[in-house]
């Protein structure tokens, strides 16, 4: 296996008395999809905060692309090639779909938007990743499906040269021919080339696209498995106790309650 791109090793972070990450690691490849699964309160969204910059870390590192890095904001962590598609999309319901894809980060010729150059890139991007189901990058995002519009918010994420996108349940609330759809994209980002972290509570969708599955329980990693050796009863099993017969945490630590 070639050299992960990306690595947290050993990160804490607490709130005042609360310890809410312990020594978590979290290590993702090029060309392969990690899932991040663990219940309500596991710690997945404060971790995810923490390796783009918004929560500081108290102790641990973040290793890119073999070299440690200090990630202060979103912005720096744009800049390495980290980018993220929470569940809320941040998109603009009265913009269309090329104006979402470059907001804030708009082309300029002397001074002027240079529409016909986003356009472009826009239509690029999503040719790229082989979208069908958007006829228009001119179409107004207030038109679009509830899986179209996840499809956009991923297209942005990538239009940067992005070389790691986080997807925080992707296929929340969507229907059975737009989950696939999506399911599809996740696919074609590793194929691509990309490191992929899925954070999903849908253990079907999990065993389908995900090459590793990383779970954490009250703030601890519990396990990392390779999907292909694993079962959805066992991840769930790791999910909710923290151990799944002779894989996971030590018995006296999940007895405790951590």
């Amino acid at each position: 296996m070639s050299e992960p791109i990306l690595e947290v090793r050993k990160l804490n972070k607490r709130f005042g008395p609360v310890h809410v990450l312990h020594d978590v690691d979290l290590t993702v490849y090029r060309g392969q999809v990690t899932a991040l699964v663990g219940d309500n309160g596991a710690g997945k969204s404060t971790l995810v905060k923490c390796i783009a910059g918004i929560n500081s870390i108290d102790s641990g590192e973040i290793v890119f692309e073999g070299h440690p890095v200090t990630i202060a904001n979103p912005s720096e962590a744009a800049r390495l090639g980290i980018e993220f598609v929470y569940q809320d999309l941040a998109l603009s319901d009265n913009l269309d779909i090329t104006q979402n894809m470059f907001l804030g980060r708009e082309l300029r010729r002397f001074g002027i938007l240079h529409d016909g150059q986003m356009e472009k890139k826009a239509r690029e991007t999503l040719t790229s990743l082989s979208v069908r189901t958007v006829s228009s990058v001119r179409q107004v995002v207030a038109s679009l499906s509830g899986g179209q519009r996840q499809t956009v918010a991923i297209a942005k994420a990538v239009l940067w040269n992005s070389k790691v996108v986080f997807l925080d349940e992707p296929t929340a609330a969507l229907g059975v021919a737009q989950t696939r759809q999506v399911l599809d994209l996740v696919r074609r980002l590793a194929d691509q080339g990309l490191g992929v972290v899925l954070i999903s509570h849908n253990m079907n969708d999990v065993m389908e696209v995900a090459d590793r599955v990383t779970a954490l329980y009250l703030g601890r990693v519990a396990a990392e498995v390779q999907t292909k050796d694993s079962s959805v009863a066992q991840i769930v099993e790791l999910i909710t106790s923290g151990r799944s017969g002779n894989i996971g945490l030590a018995p006296a630590a999940v007895n405790e309650g951590i």
